[in-house]
């Protein structure tokens, strides 16, 4: 899912992840994630696997692949 938010300039993309099972696994995949220029917010959820990342435009599938795979994980897809 990719939406619009409310601040102009910013989208919203909510992404899978598996493997999540604790507050070492959201820190390690924000974190990654993080660090794709234009992201300005990660917020990773262990418990339902989501990882909610808002950044200046759409994000490459494959940067955000290549960064949760970096932590250790694996990017089902978006939610």
């Amino acid at each position: 899912m990719t939406a619009q938010t409310g601040t102009p300039g910013t989208v919203t993309t909510v992404y899978k992840v598996s493997g999540m099972s604790c507050g070492h696994c959201e820190g390690s995949v924000s974190a990654e994630i993080s660090e794709i220029p234009g992201v300005s917010s990660v917020k990773a959820v262990a418990s339902t696997g989501e990882v909610t990342v808002v950044s200046e435009a759409p994000l490459e599938d494959e940067a955000v692949r290549a960064a949760v795979d970096e932590a250790g994980f694996e990017l089902v897809g978006r939610a």
